[in-house]
């Protein structure tokens, strides 16, 4: 842009100063022409004679020149170039009374209008060369601010990404660029904080839940048998197991877990998984898939992975598919994908654009719940390196389609 800039002053600089000196080209030899007009005419009327180039009804003269009344001095500008003579500018009056000869003089301006051709060829010759020399600096100082700006954007980037320690650092200078920098760099300080400290309260509630907890536990064991009882026990159970949830979540928020990894038959452990679940799911293994590295079988490929992660993840997503969809719940592996699908009404489009976030199940139609086992069967698969897709199918239903890495 200030290259285009440059650019446009250039041009209209270049016309003014065009227009502004053949118009005093024009006046210049307008002028002349009347100063000589007047000593000729007055030179012809005391002696008769002709001085300054003046003539008599000259065979060039302009049509408007020739019809001129008596003492009347007018100019006229003929644009006919012959060899070396014209542009020029004509003069003209009458000698005596109407009917008298008209005295002409005739200036050429050819040399100033040369000269006037010459000075746009030395500005526009000027003007390139300047512009040769300031677009590249013009580039080179645009591409400084780009790649500062670049630089404070990719950090934005990293940060929205989930790198709370990503930072631009210093910037050189004091501008706009600068400040957007702190700025940027300020408000990840501030989010980095607010989220430790929501993880750390997150760990602190669970750990110190355990206790009384498994003391309700053990109490409600000492409880005499019947509807009461089954009911507290539930009450409880269901209060451990959001404890354990939340003891899971903030480490898996404190990036320390780790798989252990063990080549396993992938068709058996999603058996496995959903089999602990107790929960009516039909399983589906594809085998006409290509043999993968450590080969396949009926029991689908032999994969490398965290079986205790990859059984969790299961157990979570077919639960999940049983409590807020529809049944049938169908789990299908194909190679290193496992599908779970449910025929309930979908996952709400909130879910499907900010992805699982917890204690948010989304929409009342799903059911009840704590929002837990989407946001930790989506920590588990990171951890794995595995991809979890959530989606919706045409024909109504939710899918979520696990992708083991290769």
């Amino acid at each position: 842009m200030a290259a285009v800039t440059a650019c446009l002053v250039v041009a209209v600089v270049g016309v003014l100063v065009h227009v502004w000196t053949e118009n005093d080209v024009r006046s210049r030899a307008e002028a002349q022409a009347f100063n000589t007009l007047y000593s000729a005419v007055d030179v012809y009327r005391r002696t008769g004679t002709l001085v300054g180039g003046a003539e008599l009804n000259p065979a060039g003269l302009p049509t408007p020149l020739r019809d001129l009344a008596d003492g009347d001095r007018h100019t006229a500008r003929d644009g006919h170039v012959e060899g070396n003579l014209g542009p020029s500018v004509w003069a003209a009056q009458r000698t005596g009374g109407p009917g008298s000869p008209v005295l002409a003089v005739q200036i050429n301006m050819s040399n100033d209008l040369h000269t006037l051709r010459m000075l746009d060829v030395t500005m526009v010759t000027a003007s390139l060369i300047a512009l040769t020399a300031a677009t590249p600096l013009a580039v080179y100082g645009a591409g400084l601010l780009a790649r500062r700006l670049r630089r404070v954007s990719q950090t934005a980037a990293r940060i929205s990404g989930g790198d709370l320690d990503a930072r631009t650092g210093p910037t050189r200078g004091s501008d706009e660029v600068a400040d957007i920098a702190a700025t940027v760099d300020l408000m990840a300080d501030s989010l980095s904080r607010r989220l430790r400290t929501e993880r750390q309260f997150t760990a602190d509630v669970a750990h110190e839940l355990r206790t009384p907890v498994g003391g309700l536990l053990a109490a409600a064991d000492l409880l005499a048998p019947g509807e009461t009882e089954n009911a507290i026990r539930t009450r409880v159970r269901d209060l451990r197991g959001l404890v354990e949830d939340l003891l899971e979540i903030s480490r898996l928020d404190a990036g320390v877990e780790e798989p252990v990894r063990v080549w396993v038959p992938l068709g058996a452990v999603v058996r496995e998984a959903v089999a602990r679940t107790g929960l009516d799911t039909e399983v589906t293994i594809v085998e006409d898939e290509p043999a993968d590295d450590a080969g396949a079988g009926p029991d689908g490929p032999v994969v490398e992975t965290d079986p205790r992660r990859l059984e969790r993840i299961i157990g979570n997503l077919v639960v999940n598919a049983h409590r807020h969809g529809g049944t049938p719940v169908r789990v299908t592996v194909h190679g290193r994908t496992v599908a779970v699908r449910d025929h309930g009404p979908g996952f709400p489009d909130d879910l499907l654009l900010h992805g699982p976030r917890r204690f948010h199940t989304g929409a009342p139609d799903r059911g009840p719940g704590h929002g837990l086992g989407l946001t930790i069967a989506q920590g588990q698969a990171s951890v794995l390196g595995a991809d979890l897709r959530l989606d919706n199918t045409p024909d109504s239903g939710a899918i979520a389609t696990l992708r083991l890495p290769a």
